[in-house]
This record gives structure tokens, sequence and C-alpha cells, in this order.
């Protein structure tokens, strides 16, 4: 492919949207093994461009662009059987603008790290290690 082709490609193209970034997790989360999609039933997935400042000073990150992603919520090995009113739902927010900062930065598809973060901040309700979480990464293709 010549590059003036290659150039042409990108002349309509706008950067990805929220909506874009949602369905890119969503068929990330689609892909995950079943057993572990089983176990995450409820939990909540948001894109959003940025993390809230109160995210932001409680974790102590200095710059908006230092986090892609979180999980928020009462992690499985936290969990009572008990069942609690008036909790929220455990929730997984990924934060646009950061994981484009990232694409535009490293060697990777926008594909694969939407499905990283997502697969890591999952991993965060299940206190899962980040050997489990490159093995739950790897099943997903």
């Amino acid at each position: 492919m010549t590059s003036t082709k290659r150039a042409t490609e990108w002349d309509e193209r706008l950067a990805p949207s929220l909506t874009d970034i949602e369905d890119l997790a969503n068929r990330a989360y689609a892909e995950l093994p079943d057993e572990f999609r089983r176990l995450t039933l409820g939990v909540v997935i948001r894109v959003e461009d940025f993390a809230t400042q109160d995210v932001l000073d409680e974790l102590k990150i200095e710059s908006e662009f230092d986090l892609l992603g979180l999980f928020q919520g009462v992690g499985l090995a936290h969990d009572s059987a008990a069942p609690q009113t008036g909790r929220m739902p455990n929730m997984v927010f990924l934060y646009r603008r950061p994981i484009l900062d990232y694409w535009a930065e490293h060697e990777e598809t926008l594909g694969q790290i939407v499905t990283h973060v997502l697969v890591h901040e999952i991993g965060h309700h299940f206190g899962l290690s980040d050997e489990d979480m490159e093995e739950i990464e790897a099943a997903a293709g």
C-alpha cells in the first residue's frame, strides 16, 4: 500500500468516540471466557473521557492522562452473600482520552489496549494476579 493511499484512508476519520470505545469494550467482554463472564454478571462497563477530579485526588494521580481505567465497587473477595440494599453495582470505567493517548504512543491496536484495560479492571473484582489476567487476555484472543 502506498503512503498516499494510507494517508487518504485517514482523511475522513475522526478520533474514536465514547460509543466506539464502548463497542470495543463490549466486544472484548463478549470474547472473554464463559466462566469469567458468568462471575461478572451485573458488572457495569462505562466509558468516559476522563476520571473525575475526586477520583484522581483520591488515588493521588496528578495527570488525568495517567488513569486508563478503574474498578469501583466491592470485589468478590470482600463481598458478602447477604443481599445489601442501596449498594451501587460494581462498575468498570474506561477512560477514552488516556486510552487514546496511550494508543498513540505504543505499538498496540486500540482493541488490544481496550481489552487489556477491561480485563485488568475486572481482575480487581476477583483479586486476580497479573499472571491470571494475562491468561484471561490470551484466552480472549
